[in-house]
């Protein structure tokens, strides 16, 4: 006979008293969910679902954090070809071309009667997900890339504290003034870091739309990674460390760029908004938020997550996945959401509630990312993304360490492109 402790006993019983409190009827879901930035995201999150589970008590969610965005993916994917996929998921808002592909997502239009909810959504976010005329996606953590500036180290350097660079000219002047050495001639403090690893891709679309240049069509079917405003926009980018001296060469870590502004290496970094949170609890000097610098024109692509319902959930969990988005981006949520990580709030009605009133009035960088979506594009997104991605990554890495020259490693990048999306021409 199997004997069973006291502890063992005492844990059977808790798990009976909590089925016996659940609704015979409750609807499982599981979500996966990704984290590309610093803060406790993860905790934001499962605070959340316990609070929306306490009211909707017929519904029973089990978030999953599933690593970056690119791991998320491969992990949703991966389960739903074995046949255990997630009923929903937060995933890249350009992620939309694969997974329909890949015949995984059901449009929102088949799940939601009312329709006007979709335009209670900033249209910029809306854009990567509204495909074909129907809507496959809800923005939930949604991004632009964002200029941070030290206002210490600018006015250490000679500079108004209170006036970010506005200009490309503008960010090469300053960053080289921002440069600080030892007396030894080592660098301490250099003015700027784009980071080049991660999304690099994002970072050079940011740099072409502020040049004038599209990055691909509406179709997904195109990238225009050989156009000569994007050569320049990436052969810019290489001069800031190569020419201006105002980056480190080579490689900038998309991980640890955040810890280099924190740190004081750099005085001032192009990073996404949903790392705002934690670099203003983290700044230990007054720092500033600005929209990125223009050339022809300003803009930043869009970025960041939407959520996903997955088409083998059933009705039922369909049905509850769609509750469960709702008041997830309900306007205090979307508020609250916004207020503890830095990202967007994806509605206007966000920004009106008295809880994100009164937080930008107390830290107006708050709705820096919200005004540059009036310049926003939306963000790279073809078919077979993760790989073309990779192909434009690989092209930045080859400029940036001087293993290429811009027009040729866009080249490159081009012609692989050009043969994986031939198939959806």
């Amino acid at each position: 006979m199997k004997h069973f402790g006291p502890t063992t006993l005492a844990a059977a019983a808790l798990a009976a008293l909590s089925l016996a409190a659940r609704p015979a009827h409750a609807v499982d879901l599981t979500m996966y969910y990704p984290v590309a930035v610093g803060g406790p995201v993860t905790k934001v999150i499962d605070d959340m679902v316990a609070r929306f589970e306490k009211e909707n008590s017929d519904i029973k969610v089990t978030a999953v954090y599933a690593g970056n965005y690119t791991d998320t993916m491969t992990k949703a994917m991966t389960a739903m070809k074995g046949g255990q996929p997630p009923q929903l998921s937060v995933l890249l808002s350009t992620d939309v071309f694969t997974l329909m592909d890949e015949n995984a997502i059901v449009p929102m239009d088949d799940l939601v009667a009312d329709k006007a909810w979709f335009k209670t959504f900033y249209p910029a976010f809306m854009a990567n997900g509204q495909i074909g005329g129907k809507t496959w996606s809800i923005p939930f953590q949604r991004s632009t890339i964002v200029l941070y500036w030290n206002k210490d180290a600018f006015k250490d350097a000679g500079l108004d504290p209170e006036k970010p660079p506005a200009t490309w000219d503008e960010m090469a002047s300053m960053g080289a003034r921002l440069v600080k050495k030892d007396s030894s001639g080592n660098v301490s403090r250099w003015g700027l870091e784009i980071p080049s690893t991660g999304y690099a891709y994002w970072m050079l679309q940011a740099l072409a739309i502020e040049n004038g240049q599209k990055m691909m069509n509406e179709a997904g079917t195109e990238v225009y990674l050989t156009a000569p405003k994007t050569v320049a926009a990436l052969d810019y980018w290489v001069g800031l460390s190569r020419k201006q001296e105002v980056m480190p060469k080579g490689s900038i870590d998309w991980a640890t760029l955040r810890s280099d502004f924190l740190e004081g290496k750099t005085a001032m970094m192009w990073h996404t908004t949903g790392n705002l949170t934690a670099v203003k609890n983290g700044a230990r000097f007054n720092f500033g938020v600005a929209m990125l610098p223009a050339r022809e024109r300003r803009g930043s692509p869009t970025g960041g997550g939407s959520f996903y319902i997955f088409k083998s959930a059933s009705p039922e969990q369909q049905k509850a996945a769609v509750k469960f988005i709702r008041w997830m981006t309900a306007p205090e949520r979307a508020a609250e959401w916004s207020i503890k990580t830095g990202y967007v709030a994806v509605s206007p009605a966000a920004y009106k509630t008295k809880a994100m009133e009164d937080y930008a009035k107390g830290f107006p960088a708050a709705t820096v990312a919200r005004d540059q979506l009036e310049y926003a594009v939306p963000e790279l997104s073809v078919h077979e993304n993760g790989r073309i991605y990779k192909f434009v990554g690989d092209a930045v890495q080859s400029a940036v360490t001087g293993s290429a020259s811009a027009k040729d490693a866009l080249a490159s990048a081009q012609q692989q492109a050009d043969r994986v999306l031939r198939a959806y021409k």
